[in-house]
């Protein structure tokens, strides 16, 4: 059984500012977001983008939610022209879901928004900042890309 390490004080404190920071940052680009889709199913018209054409149960598992959950959100992605069910050409008994010109101008406009926002905020920063932030992001997509058991 893996041990949990037990975090000294500047530890716990850095952790808590990581969290908190990113939580925030994320919680203001999401509010960059004029669509009027709630995050889930923002979340799932990229990952549709990303990943489609996906069964029901596919995207239900990639994003981790019940399948009553997909097929409601997916309804409404439809119902918005953001995505189609199209028959599966191997199986014409399964329908896969795949994203619509609609859908993709959607996520470009989503993503434009928060880079732009994101620019402004970086602009304010002073160069040597911005170069710090550079390596800063190196070490977030370690630690977001990175197996769960490495360096254990």
């Amino acid at each position: 059984m893996p041990r949990t390490p037990t975090p000294t004080a500047l530890d716990e404190e850095l952790v808590g500012r990581l969290r908190y920071s990113v939580a925030r940052l994320s919680r203001l680009l999401r509010q960059q977001d004029q669509s009027g889709l709630t995050p889930t199913t923002t979340a799932m018209l990229a990952t549709i983008a990303r990943d489609g054409p996906l069964t029901l149960g596919e995207l239900a598992t990639l994003e981790q939610v019940a399948p009553p959950t997909i097929t409601k959100a997916v309804g409404k992605l439809e119902e918005a022209g953001f995505v189609e069910r199209v028959p599966d050409p191997g199986d014409r008994r399964v329908c896969r879901v795949v994203l619509t010109d609609g859908g993709r101008r959607q996520l470009d406009d989503n993503r434009s928004r928060r880079t732009a926002w994101l620019v402004e905020r970086l602009d304010l920063l002073p160069t040597s900042d911005r170069e710090r932030l550079g390596h800063v992001v190196e070490l977030l997509e370690h630690l977001t890309t990175a197996p769960e058991d490495e360096g254990r």
